[in-house]
Parts: structure tokens; C-alpha cells; sequence
């Protein structure tokens, strides 16, 4: 089965390795070419993340340099990755080609300047977060004061996104930036967040966020992180991950469903899913409880479909 994954952290390692990494074969990056193609992975999201630690003044030009890094080490060496600016784009990719989109993971980088956000959308990006786990000029992330909503400079952010048809990501979000969000929000969606009910852990969803998300038309993608699947643990096994799925599929229903494997962003791994070249380890367990449809949408009938209505 082909796979749509809505998060990958590749850029990051690429631009953080003190040696120049290959994207095709380093066996550093989880989510390298090679094991897209052995995981059959169609699409893949490659995030622009920008440390907390790096100063404010230096966290846009760490933006671009990522952008650099994904136009010349994973687009040009590589011409059976294409670039998707278009949503159209993913019903025409080729035998053999894989999709890349590009994201924005939290709005640091650009401070208050909506000129900056305009730059990185023209990149092609095509998903934002407005935050990642920390404060930033738009909004609280995950870590903070969960009863601090957006701040007014979002107004002007999410207005821009919903001119562009940019999807939202909410997975970083605290909880009142949830709630604010969501209504003003033309295009959300949770890239890689799993069922608090489950763990407890601010990254993860409510039933209650969750049944509002798709109220809201949104979707929400699974993450593979050990510490988003069992609370107070350094590994999870691969049944654990699935109840996650069939808890959310019982909440909102298993065709609102997708993969955010969160790959070269972690460090912990489920048992059999170490990097994208297992990915169908997950597929294969998910039918043991889906039927073989339901599993083809979550691993991405599910998002096409949800971008077709773009």
C-alpha cells in the first residue's frame, strides 16, 4: 500500500549533521530515500523545524537555509522526488515518483513580520503549525500555560494561510490556541498527534479537540513516538500504536485518519517501526482490526480525499 506521512523531520538532521549527509542512503536519516521507496511511502512532508535555542534574529535565515537544504540535497540530486505546490499534483505522480511537500513546523522564524511568512509560503510551503512547543509571537505551544489562547498577531497569520489554502496544523498547539484556532481556521488538520485519552500527554488530543477537529472538516495523523503512545515509557510495542487508531477510529471515525510518523524527529522508536522502510510492518498489524479499505485510507486514501475538497 502507498503512504502518505505528513511529518518528517529530515531537514532538521540535514542541518544539524556536522558532516554533510547523502538524502538518498544515510543511514543517520530514518527517513532517507532509500527507505521511502523499501516503506512505499508515496508522499512525504519534510518540516521546516527552528531550534528555540537558536536567537530570534538568526531563526529566519535558519528557515531559509532549511528551504535551501530541501531544494538542493533532497529535490536536485534526486529527480524521482517532485515538488507538490499543487494538491492536484499527487493524483498524477508517476511509478516510481515520490511527492514532497514542504511544512512549516511552529511560526518562529518569522517574529512578527507577516512579509517573512509570505517568503516561506512562496517556497511552496503548504502546512503550518503556528507554534511548536514554545511561545512564540502568534501563540503558546504545547508546553505552555494551556489556558493562554492565540495572540493578536494570529489574526493576521491565520488570515493569510486561509487566503493561500495552507492547512493548519494544530498538533503543536496548546489547548485555548486549539480552541481559538478552530473556528477562524479555514483548512485544519493534526499532522501528527495521537488520543490523550490513551496517554496523557499535551501533545495528544482530547476526544473532545478531536471530535471538534473533524467537525470542523480537519484530519488527524498518527505519530510513532513512544512517549505520545504509553505514558512514562522509553518504548512502545506495535499494538499499543494500533490502539490509538481504533480509539480515535471509535471517536471520529477510521476514514479521518492518517500517518504522521514524526521520523528523524525522535529518537525512541515502536518495536518494528525504526524508520520509513518498516512502515508496512504498521499497514500489515492494522489489518488485524480495519478492513483492507479502511487501512488504504489511513495509510492515504483518507488525506486525498481530504485535500480534493481544496
Amino acid at each position: 500500500m502507498n503512504i502518505i506521512d505528513l511529518h518528517c523531520d529530515v531537514l532538521w538532521k540535514l542541518s544539524i549533521a556536522e558532516e554533510p549527509l547523502n538524502f538518498r542512503n544515510a543511514p543517520q536519516l530514518q527517513a532517507n530515500l532509500e527507505r521511502l521507496k523499501q516503506g512505499k511511502v508515496k508522499v512525504q512532508f519534510f518540516a521546516i523545524f527552528v531550534d528555540e535555542d537558536i536567537p530570534q534574529g538568526r531563526k529566519y535565515l535558519e528557515a531559509l537555509r532549511q528551504i535551501e537544504l530541501f531544494q538542493t540535497q533532497v529535490l536536485a540530486p534526486n529527480p524521482e522526488i517532485v515538488h507538490i505546490t499543487d494538491w492536484h499534483q499527487l493524483e498524477t505522480l508517476q511509478e516510481g515518483e515520490i511527492g514532497a511537500v514542504l511544512t512549516l513546523e511552529g511560526c518562529d522564524a518569522i517574529g512578527a513580520d507577516l512579509f517573512k511568512l509570505q517568503a516561506i509560503l512562496d517556497a511552496g510551503v503548504k502546512l503550518v503549525g503556528l507554534t511548536w512547543n514554545n511561545e512564540n509571537a502568534v501563540a503558546y505551544g504545547a508546553q505552555n500555560d494551556p489556558n493562554l489562547g492565540l495572540k493578536d498577531f494570529a489574526k493576521e497569520v491565520v488570515a493569510l494561510l486561509n487566503e493561500r489554502d495552507i492547512l493548519i496544523d494544530v498538533s503543536h498547539l496548546n489547548m485555548q490556541g486549539f480552541w481559538d484556532v478552530l473556528p477562524i481556521a479555514k483548512h485544519i488538520i493534526a499532522s501528527h498527534s495521537n488520543a490523550r485519552a490513551l496517554c496523557d500527554h499535551p501533545r495528544n488530543l482530547t476526544d473532545e479537540q478531536a471530535k471538534a477537529l473533524v467537525e470542523h472538516g480537519g484530519h488527524i495523523h498518527l505519530v510513532y513516538y513512544p512517549e505520545f503512545i504509553v505514558n512514562h515509557t522509553e518504548s512502545a510495542t506495535m499494538q499499543v500504536l494500533i490502539q490509538h487508531f481504533m480509539h480515535l477510529a471509535n471517536v471520529v471515525g477510521v476514514e479521518n485518519l492518517g500517518l504522521g510518523s514524526d521520523f528523524d524527529g525522535i529518537h525512541q522508536f515502536v518495536e518494528n517501526l525504526q524508520n520509513a522502510s518498516q512502515t508496512q510492518n504498521l499497514l500489515e498489524k492494522l489489518q488485524d482490526h480495519f478492513t483492507e479499505d479502511e487501512v488504504k485510507g489511513i495509510a492515504s486514501n483518507n488525506f486525498l480525499s481530504y485535500v480534493k475538497k481544496i
